[in-house]
């Protein structure tokens, strides 16, 4: 049976050289590659500075510690998303709330941000899901109207654009991942980017122990630092990462087209302000029962699938515990429709087509009303 893989990272030789050469150097932490990196992904996203550091998960949590975010103050969030995105504002003692998504881009929703600025909300944190963009038009509005703080985390959309300009380049701060499933990968990483160079500096001291000179520390930090052998491989993903989304969007384009007749999917939509780089390649289903069949199906015929995100952040178990009451209506009925399908560059025309073939036996022998 043809097995297909839901992630694979692009790895070939010119990676391996690059890996090779740091060691060879016997530079292998922090040093002059994690400085270049730092440089060349600062100029690809269109702002001035970067810090480089050990996982997205890390860029969030310094991001809001270099921000000066912390007890008392409320974060607002997105309820339908991965859960760091939530415990990095936890881990900084301040307090998310959480916020519904648009139906159709899994986004925050403008609107139901205005609808939650009672309190002392100190900053919204803004996901670009999936890879496709929330308007940033709108809510970098909202935020400067509202003296509100501006995050993004960019960890699934590295090269996406909104309004012509790369996302990353909107924000205060910004973050990005570099996790082995990611557009591009160091295997694990993370960046904090800005125009703003003091926050910058100050997520460079977090990183390092609070050190600024050897042995001198004058606040609290830790190691979170990035390897020069993960900055290699970084830098050579970077040169490749237009090429890759081209790849990922026209594979999507292809899925559009082969699935769009079907009456039980939705599939994902492009603004017109808008580019997308799938790093998820996410269907809405329009009946729960017929997903989770459809899931078993895909997955009982080689075609690794994915469900993100099967719980919305309110009702994880973490959050129940914390209080959290029932809300966010789009954000609870996505995680009960949502399936993603396989869309990264190591796959061809034909496992597109083999993919979708496949997703239409599973719908025609799960789900009613599917031609």
């Amino acid at each position: 049976m043809k097995q297909i893989k839901m992630f694979e990272p692009i790895i070939d030789n010119e990676e391996i050289d690059a890996v090779v050469n740091v060691l060879k150097s016997r530079w292998l932490a922090h040093g002059p590659e994690v400085e270049a990196f730092e440089k060349e992904f600062a100029e690809y996203i269109g702002v001035r500075y970067a810090a480089a550091v050990s996982n997205g998960t890390v860029a969030l949590m310094l991001a809001l510690k270099a921000l000066g975010v912390g007890s008392g103050d409320i974060v607002l969030v997105p309820d339908y998303t991965f859960i760091a995105t939530a415990t990095s504002v936890l881990m900084v003692n301040a307090t998310p709330r959480f916020v519904d998504v648009d139906i159709e881009t899994f986004n925050i929703n403008p609107e139901d941000i205005l609808n939650n600025l009672d309190g002392d909300i100190r900053a919204i944190i803004v996901v670009h899901l999936f890879g496709h963009p929330a308007d940033m038009k709108i809510i970098k509005d909202i935020a400067e109207d509202k003296n509100i703080l501006l995050i993004e985390d960019a960890a699934q959309a590295h090269g996406a654009e909104a309004y012509g300009r790369k996302v990353g380049s909107f924000g205060d701060v910004s973050i990005f991942s570099f996790y082995a499933t990611k557009n591009m990968t160091t295997g694990e990483g993370g960046i904090v980017v800005s125009d703003n160079k003091a926050i910058i500096e100050k997520v460079k001291l977090l990183r390092n122990h609070g050190q600024i000179a050897r042995y001198i520390h004058i606040e609290l930090g830790g190691n979170y630092r990035l390897t020069s052998i993960q900055a290699a491989l970084g830098r050579v993903q970077l040169r490749k990462l237009n090429k890759l989304n081209d790849i990922r969007r026209s594979y999507a384009h292809k899925y559009n087209t082969l699935l769009r007749n079907l009456k039980v999917v939705n599939t994902p939509i492009e603004k017109s302000w808008a580019k997308h780089v799938y790093h998820v390649y996410a269907l809405r289903f329009r009946d729960g029962l017929c997903r989770d069949a459809v899931y078993s199906c895909m997955l009982n015929k080689g075609i690794e699938v994915a469900i993100h995100y099967p719980l919305p952040l309110h009702k994880q178990p973490l959050f129940k515990s914390l209080g959290y009451k029932e809300c966010c209506i789009n954000s609870s009925h996505l995680a009960s429709m949502e399936l993603s399908l396989p869309i990264h560059p190591k796959l061809n025309e034909e496992d597109i087509e083999f993919i979708a073939e496949t997703l239409k036996e599973c719908i025609e022998i799960y789900c009613s009303n599917s031609i």
